[in-house]
């Protein structure tokens, strides 16, 4: 009897497949169950951003790009900046996962688990207070600093939402911006092409994901194979003083 190609048997078997290598204790990939994949970090590699990070977590990555402008103030708030591009009336920071960086992602406006995604983001921004938006103020009333941080996948192989908090946190701590003085009486705001400022960050939130198998195994950093596998996702997002900032879970399997 001819024995089936081991590619051909993920293919067609995948949750067996994967069962096979964890009755044995490892993963597909080679890893432990607890196991990490390398992760890389290269900043200031997109010149024409005023802060950016390129993040690699095994085979994925993610590019983020942060550009500043200025703009006036909100009434209600005329100290604070904004952080984030305007999603469905928000201001949320961007995540795409374009057609490019996977097949299992359509061409077309951004998809459900790309929404997730900014939508997870912004909620670790905002209840980790990364940045104080007062500190984007450059005169109140008249003009404030207004960021927008888009981070793309250039190669999908799961655990998107690590890698891509990852690369929002080192594209911001590299953000740069020109020191900018507001003249009341010629109502402009003029930026130093000298001098320029790093962003006032307060928190470093990072993230730790994982996935539950069969309800008997815990998977770190899932890969693309496994994550569709998986009853159960958790998410665990300290700062950098090891604080507890927030878990987030989806779906309701436990490890027995």
């Amino acid at each position: 009897q001819k024995q089936l190609d081991p590619s051909v048997f993920q293919r067609l078997h995948p949750r067996a497949y994967l069962e096979r290598f964890l009755s044995e204790g490892i993963r597909p990939d080679g890893r432990d169950p607890d196991a990490w994949r390398s992760v890389s970090i290269n900043v200031g590699s997109v010149t024409t951003a005023d802060g950016s990070a390129l993040v690699r977590i095994g085979k994925t990555t993610m590019i983020c790009g942060v550009k500043a402008e200025i703009a006036e103030p909100e009434l209600d708030r005329p100290e604070c900046g904004f952080l984030g591009n305007y999603i469905n009336g928000n201001k949320v920071p961007n995540v795409d996962l374009p057609a490019l960086c996977s097949p299992r992602f359509k061409p077309g406006p951004p998809g459900d688990e790309a929404q997730i995604l900014s939508a997870r983001l912004n909620e670790i921004c905002v209840s980790s207070e990364i940045l104080p938006l007062n500190s984007l103020c450059i005169h109140p009333g008249k003009a404030v600093w207004v960021l927008y941080v888009d981070t793309t996948c250039l190669n999908y192989d799961g655990n998107a939402f690590d890698a891509a908090l990852l690369a929002t946190i080192a594209a911001l701590k590299n953000t740069r911006l020109p020191k900018a003085t507001y003249n009341e009486d010629t109502t402009r705001t003029i930026c130093s092409r000298k001098v320029t400022i790093p962003l006032q960050l307060q928190s470093l939130p990072l993230s730790a994901s994982f996935g539950i198998f069969d309800s008997s195994h815990l998977l770190s950093d899932p890969t693309s194979f496994e994550e569709p596998l998986l009853e159960t996702f958790i998410t665990v997002v300290m700062d950098e003083k090891g604080s507890l900032s927030s878990v987030i879970q989806s779906g309701l399997a436990t490890v027995g």
